[in-house]
């Protein structure tokens, strides 16, 4: 198991579990994490998992595909230079800790 930290727009941290393979919005949704909706269930159709990815992190992730670029223009929240949707990062040993902060607001 890996370690997930969810920062709230409030400030307040969650620090989850996740298990390899998993993707952070169904890691976020299973632990009952409030602000990551996931309307559509990871396929990449309503970007209500939006995430800010936190330094060093961001910079461990591969580059964002097509799709999770353009659905990312269509987000409640202001898109930033680290902005993600979360469905599209994939918990594995090199991401172990990775902090993201939540956007606000998803809808």
């Amino acid at each position: 198991m890996f370690r997930v930290t969810y920062i709230h727009p409030d400030g307040r941290t969650s620090e989850v579990e996740a298990a390899e393979g998993a993707n952070l919005m169904t890691v976020a949704t299973a632990h009952g994490i409030e602000g990551i909706v996931g309307d559509c269930g990871g396929v990449m159709s309503c970007a209500t998992c939006h995430v800010i990815v936190e330094a060093p992190w961001d910079d461990k992730l591969g580059a964002r595909s097509e799709n999770e670029d353009q659905m990312l223009d269509y987000t409640a929240a202001p898109r930033e230079a680290a902005s993600r949707l979360c469905c599209q990062i994939v918990m594995n040993a090199a991401i172990d800790g990775i902090c993201v902060r939540i956007a606000d607001p998803q809808l």
